[in-house]
Formats: structure tokens, sequence, C-alpha cells
């Protein structure tokens, strides 16, 4: 783990998905316009000021707007992450305030991800995962 019981490094989260565990929830919590320009493979899109409202959604609500089950307070595998690792720090302190105690920060945030994954790599991992019907030509493509 990283330097605090609020983070989690690089090593630390790729571990986690490299598990395919189900529980794993990654919540990008930067803007849209950033999300759109690349985003970390199985991350869903909260904006760090609508976490504490969207956390507090009832379980069906949480499903039905986000595509996944809400977590339980007592999850073991929720990370937040913006961009560089501040407002993915605030995203865990707004949680951890409405009972999530074991939620973690990725600090390296998408910057350190794209640099160490490559822009091109997080992409092609998402099209892949998803089954993307052009997945194979793409990978042949880079």
């Amino acid at each position: 783990m990283a330097n605090s019981d609020k983070d989690i490094s690089y090593s630390d989260l790729k571990a986690l998905l490299d598990k395919s565990n189900k529980g794993l929830l990654v919540v990008d919590v930067r803007t849209k316009e950033e999300v759109d320009r690349g985003h970390i493979p199985g991350s869903i899109h909260i904006p760090v000021d609508t976490v504490e409202s969207a956390l507090a959604l009832d379980p069906t609500e949480f499903q039905a707007k986000f595509g996944v089950p809400k977590p339980p307070l007592d999850t073991p595998e929720l990370v937040f992450h913006c961009q560089m690792g501040r407002r993915g720090g605030v995203a865990t302190d707004k949680a951890r305030g409405l009972g999530f105690q074991k939620d973690v920060n990725y600090a390296g945030g998408y910057k350190e991800w794209s640099e160490k994954e490559g822009k091109w790599g997080a992409r092609l991992a998402c099209i892949v995962k998803a089954g993307h019907k052009n997945a194979q030509m793409m990978l042949t493509f880079c």
C-alpha cells in the first residue's frame, strides 16, 4: 500500500484489477471532459461534487444510475481516483464521512496510470474487456 490507510499505489490497484475481483469498484471522480480523454478500465464516473449524493442513493437507484451494485459500507475494495490524487482524496474523505471505512484513494491518479499503462493501452483494455467486435483488428493495428 501507499503512505497511509487512505492511499493505494499503482501496483496495489493493478493487482486488484488483475484479480478480476467482482467486488472491486473503481470510481473516477474527474470531470466528464477529463474522463472522455481516457479512463481506467472498469471504472465508473461519479464527479467529486456528487460523490456524497451518489453514495447516499438506495441500492436500487445506485444500480440503475451507475450500472453496478452499490458497495456496502464495509466493502474492502472501493477505490477513488482523479487526475493526480487531490480530488480522489476528497472523495475518499466524503465516503468515510458516510460510513465507508475501508475506501482508498489511488494517489497517483489517472496521470500515473496513463504514464504506466499508456493511453492506448488503457483504451484497448476497455475495448477487449467489453468484447468490442473490432477488438482483434484494433489490437493488430497497434
